[in-house]
């Protein structure tokens, strides 16, 4: 081949390359690609190094703590208010909802990337006039694509910062009955499930395909048994069955969230009953999950549950007994994406041990992840390992910009961001 022929390859190969950068740069295209390889680099990290099951807890050997058994109902301290050994019904003195409601539905919106929560949210504001999209609330709240996780503080964060003229409530513990009552006086809800994510989602090779999922309720219909959903992944006006809303909504604790006009506050309040009130709230969550737990030992996510209800009451060790029974039954291999009540009972309670092996299990299935980033910081701040915690606090930052707890963290150390 002649000097010529090799210098006009040279050329050709690099004028490609550098358009290539350059189409990269386009946002939507950078999104997608930046997804991808995040996606990969996880693909192949997993299968270089597979990481299994969640694994089971390490107990601190410190501690008499053992395993909860499952007949075992907890009884944390809780605020004097809050003391009560029954769940409270939120609408026991209303009147039944109707046998059928629906809202008009918003303008569908698919969501991008990781971003079913802020695509949710954006399809509920439209209900309200709102005329933004997704990316506006999640350049916000999750500025950086490949963060994998939007958690409801975030979004009720967004609503009351970037759209002051409405207020956002969000609760656990709920049901069926409430969903339908909001629904039938002109409030949309927003729950926090679960869903199956498609093959070619797939994230290692041993993925269970199991994800959280945000879904905007805009209907139900007593006589078929069926909510009517946006579904940010799947599509508009959705139906989906009584049972398998409530079987995909149990894993996050029945969470709930519900966008309304400051002047219906007062409406809001007597639909929700004594669960406007945040540690009755919880406490009755308490109880329905000790109740789940009781009728069925072996269900994992209500034991998970009953473990986040107690980190609320700031009851450490029986959330962490509660939780390790969860993790000896079975979790998602995706739980500590979305959910971390398990690192905070972990760090109050000195089991620095389980939560460093927690941490690094979820950051091998999910790197972008700033929560996990965070708590493994303070597990290696806990060994002793200052540069090691101070790199990983200034890694969640990079994550979520801004991101307050890992600023706390570093300030507390008095290292800069």
């Amino acid at each position: 081949m002649s000097k010529r022929m090799i210098f006009f390859i040279a050329a050709a190969v690099f004028a490609l390359f550098n358009l290539a950068m350059v189409v990269a740069q386009i946002p939507a295209i950078n999104s997608r690609l930046s997804w991808r390889y995040d996606v990969a680099k996880t693909y192949f990290r997993n299968v270089l190094n597979p990481v299994g099951d969640v694994p089971t807890a390490i107990p601190n050997p410190t501690s008499t703590q053992s395993l909860a058994t499952p007949t075992v109902a907890f009884t944390p301290t809780v605020p004097a208010e809050a003391a009560t050994a029954t769940i409270i019904p939120a609408t026991a003195t209303l009147a039944p909802p109707p046998a059928q409601a629906s809202l008009p539905s918003p303008p569908y919106e698919k969501q991008t990337p990781n971003n079913c929560g802020p695509a949710a949210l954006s399809m509920m504001l439209h209900m309200f006039g709102w005329s933004g999209d997704q990316k506006t609330i999640s350049d916000v709240i999750k500025p950086v694509n490949g963060d994998r996780n939007v958690n409801p503080e975030e979004m009720a964060y967004w609503v009351h910062n970037f759209a002051g003229w409405l207020r956002m409530e969000y609760r656990v513990g709920g049901d069926l009955e409430t969903l339908k009552r909001l629904i039938a006086a002109g409030h949309p809800v927003i729950i926090e499930g679960t869903t199956s994510l498609n093959p070619d989602d797939t994230g290692w090779p041993d993925d269970d395909l199991w994800a959280a999922h945000y879904l905007l309720l805009t209907g139900y219909d007593d006589a078929t048994r069926t909510f009517t959903i946006q579904d940010p992944y799947r599509g508009p006006d959705k139906k989906i069955p009584y049972d398998q809303l409530e079987s995909e909504w149990k894993p996050f604790n029945y969470l709930y969230l519900v966008v309304y006009l400051p002047e219906r506050e007062a409406e809001v309040q007597t639909l929700l009953g004594p669960n406007w009130d945040r540690d009755m709230n919880r406490q009755n969550a308490l109880v329905k999950a000790q109740a789940a737990t009781a009728q069925d030992p072996n269900d994992a996510f209500a034991w998970f549950n009953v473990g986040s209800n107690l980190v609320y009451f700031e009851q450490y060790q029986e959330a962490n007994a509660a939780y390790d029974q969860a993790r000896e039954l079975g979790l998602p291999q995706r739980m500590f994406r979305y959910q971390f009540g398990p690192f905070i009972a972990n760090f109050q309670a000195h089991r620095t041990e389980d939560l460093l092996a927690l941490t690094d299990y979820a950051l091998q299935r999910t790197e972008m992840s700033e929560e996990t980033w965070l708590w493994h910081g303070w597990a290696l701040y806990r060994q002793g390992d200052m540069s090691g915690a101070v790199e990983d606090w200034r890694t969640a930052l990079a994550i979520r910009p801004g991101y307050e707890d890992a600023l706390y963290a570093l300030n507390f150390v008095g290292a800069t961001p």
